[in-house]
């Protein structure tokens, strides 16, 4: 009686329904027979403590995190344990686990929260994922999972005509995150230059090279670690101040990779890089892969959200010209992770890259069009039904609704770049305007705001960002990353995703910076 009169209460569960719940512990949920209202009790308890989660994740008053270490979590809080039982728990525990699971947890919906690319608790996005939870199918044929595959030629049908490429032409698969859809963007280029490759490997080809920036995401070199290419294949181009691939280095490296024997077939271009939101010339670099007859992708998965702004899509000029694309709407869309696409202009070519045929899956002899069976595509046999919280998303919003999103992160993050410049006791770590929501900077406590730059500076300046993100977990207000890039020392970067964040949030990330790190 514990549970029902103490331990219940307290998580806002009604005391009649807790002894209904307490009485059928014994018994199992649907699909048991006589199992309905032990199922609709426990789904209802369930919600309440979503409902009350989302409610506290968008209160300024709570915290974005209760931090704890590691160890203290593994020996146990409070009664929650992530040890596994050799006896099943009661529905009661199995709640108070899932209110814990949630309380230990960092509300990524938060306010406050700028630790991520990923941010904000979209409610349809949230209700789609439900959804999709409950159909539990799969995308590999049209015959279990017939709604979604429609909507999922829907969605990327619209994706390629907001890019600029004809409907009618181009293909693409949602995946699991941009590593994932860059990977298949060079699975793709070295395909279609080699067919050869599928079936005799990379025996059978010339040692091949690739070009990308050096503030370009790391699933680029991973990408070819994966595929057998080699890492040391990967050929690192210069950028400029702003973080942008510097197009006469890129046409130097290409002559010079030739010079030495190996066969360029592939350049990466960054729309929205990961630290600085740069935008690498897509233009330019087109020029130069249409002259040396490489493969051009755009690693969009930051920046492609600007594509639906008309006042900011002018930064992503040249995107039509690449041959693929890789855009995440669970990024400045705000849609729940995971949602990540991979865009091909030629039709047809992730059918003839991966398909393998099984003959368990995929008959020829069947009574539809197995066109729409879209599994021999992907890499992947089992893959999630992302489409249908972007597809419910994009219903409840329209276009317009998401250009109004967008361009209110990225006044946010025009607002946070104008309050840092008046400031003696900030540093912007480049000059000029955010391109994306990105905003890089570091903080000067007072002892180092009159000292001339030096090595013993830079190593003093090095470790106050990581001072006062100790600090801003273990109290947990706010959240913000941090990093060092080439030869600069740790810097902030705060990103704008979360739709939920206003100037009043901006202002309380700079007071609680001073605050944490006045004393350093």
């Amino acid at each position: 009686m514990l549970i029902i009169n103490r331990i219940l209460p307290s998580l806002g569960v009604d005391t009649n329904i807790a002894i209904v719940l307490f009485i059928v512990i014994i018994l199992d949920l649907l699909p048991a027979e006589d199992g309905e209202e032990a199922t609709k009790h426990f789904l209802q308890e369930l919600v309440n403590i979503l409902l009350a989660y989302i409610n506290k994740s968008l209160k300024r008053s709570s915290k974005v995190l209760d931090f704890h270490y590691p160890h203290q979590l593994k020996e146990g809080l409070e009664g929650f344990s992530l040890e596994l039982p050799d006896q099943p728990d009661n529905l009661e525990q199995l709640l108070v686990d899932c209110r814990d699971t949630l309380k230990y947890g960092v509300k990524t919906g938060h306010p406050r929260f700028f630790n991520q690319l990923s941010t904000g608790l979209d409610i349809i996005g949230l209700a789609g994922e439900w959804l999709t939870s409950t159909a539990n199918t799969n995308m590999f044929t049209y015959e279990i999972s017939p709604v979604f595959i429609l909507m999922e030629e829907v969605v990327l049908r619209k994706m390629h005509s907001i890019i600029g490429w004809p409907e009618e032409d181009g293909d693409g698969i949602f995946c699991a995150g941009g590593t994932m859809s860059n990977l298949y963007s060079v699975l793709l280029a070295r395909f279609h230059l080699f067919p050869v490759v599928k079936t005799h490997g990379m025996s059978a080809i010339p040692r091949l090279a690739l070009f990308t920036s050096v503030h370009s995401h790391y699933s680029i070199k991973k990408s070819a670690a994966v595929l057998g290419i080699g890492s040391e294949n990967v050929i690192v181009v210069r950028c400029d101040e702003r973080g942008k691939m510097i197009s006469s280095e890129l046409n130097s490296s290409i002559e010079t990779a030739k010079s030495k024997g190996l066969v360029p077939f592939y350049v990466n271009a960054t729309a929205g890089t990961t630290v600085y939101g740069a935008f690498d010339p897509l233009n330019e670099i087109a020029d130069i892969c249409e002259h040396h007859g490489l493969w051009m992708h755009v690693d969009a998965a930051w920046g492609g959200g600007l594509l639906l702004s008309n006042k900011h899509r002018v930064k992503l000029q040249g995107i039509k010209r690449a041959h693929s694309v890789t855009w995440n709407p669970h990024k400045m869309m705000g849609v729940p992770l995971q949602c990540s696409t991979i865009l091909v202009k030629r039709k047809g070519l992730l059918q003839e890259c991966n398909q393998l045929c099984a003959e368990y899956l995929f008959q020829p002899d069947k009574h539809y069009d197995v066109s729409y069976d879209t599994g021999d595509k992907s890499i992947q046999c089992g893959r999630h039904v992302d489409v249908f919280k972007l597809w419910l998303m994009w219903k409840a919003k329209g276009s317009e609704g998401f250009e109004a999103q967008i361009n209110h992160c990225l006044e946010n993050a025009e607002y946070l770049y104008y309050k840092l410049k008046r400031r003696t006791d900030f540093q912007l770590v480049f000059k000029g305007k955010p391109e994306h929501s990105n905003v890089c900077f570091r903080y000067l406590p007072k002892r180092l705001q009159s000292i001339l730059p030096s090595p013993e500076r830079d190593r003093e300046l090095h470790m106050v960002a990581p001072k006062i993100k100790t600090k801003m977990m273990e109290e947990g207000f706010t959240m913000i990353g941090y990093q060092p890039l080439e030869d600069k020392v740790n810097f902030f970067r705060c990103v704008f995703s979360n739709p939920a964040t206003q100037r009043e949030d901006v202002d309380f990330l700079i007071d609680e910076i001073v605050r944490l790190g006045c004393e350093l």
